[in-house]
């Protein structure tokens, strides 16, 4: 059928996102269906409903899908980190809203979850250093609680990455346990975590008893 008179067509450009949205989301669904090893450009093409070559139009290979897999997922949660972040005033408000939005994404996206939290640990050296780059990210947000803190620039210079990593790892285990749907639950627990090190342990119960 012709479009409606006035209607432009679609554009490339949006037409070549779209199939990129298909294959990154076909790639993750294919990972946590068959594990990453498993899955082939076969499996993701069908997933997908795309061409073969529709698919090497985008990425060079499935290592390369996966990569930009592992991007698309870094780049959305922390969107959404950021924007709820930004309404709250206080440190402590904004950490807490910010690992809301970013249990929220996790649990709300299962397969992409698994595909950059689980599989992305045993999917190469390229991967592993793209999980590591996420840790990374996630920093800054942790940093800004320095300013907050009575014990200041005595804090560990490692304390960011040490938080950071143990969120990831309560997350990666009850991904593997099959509890993604669980994982909003454990916002206070993990605020309480997060938040101890650098207000202490009444302060940051205080906070949590209002989650």
């Amino acid at each position: 059928m012709r479009p409606p008179p006035g209607r432009q067509r679609l554009s490339r450009e949006f037409i070549a996102r779209h199939q990129r949205a298909r294959i990154i989301s076909a790639l993750a669904e294919e990972t946590m269906d068959r594990g990453y090893r498993a899955v082939t450009v076969a499996d993701i093409v069908r997933r997908a409903g795309i061409a073969r070559n529709t698919f090497y139009d985008n990425f060079a290979s499935k290592e390369d899908c996966f990569l930009a897999t592992q991007d698309y997922a870094v780049e959305e949660a922390l969107k959404r980190v950021v924007e709820a972040a930004a309404e709250a005033e206080s440190w402590e408000a904004r950490l807490v809203t910010g690992l809301g939005a970013f249990l929220a994404y996790v649990a709300g996206e299962p397969a992409l979850a698994r595909t950059c939290i689980v599989e992305a640990l045993s999917a190469g050296p390229a991967a592993q250093e793209r999980y590591e780059q996420s840790l990374q990210s996630f920093l800054p947000l942790l940093r800004l609680g320095r300013e907050s803190s009575p014990q200041g620039e005595d804090l560990p210079e490692t304390l960011e990455e040490a938080i950071a990593g143990g969120i990831f790892w309560v997350i990666y285990q009850r991904i593997v346990l099959g509890q993604t749907e669980q994982i909003e639950s454990l916002l206070p627990d993990l605020v309480d975590f997060a938040l101890t090190p650098y207000i202490g342990a009444e302060s940051a119960q205080r906070a949590t008893a209002r989650l």
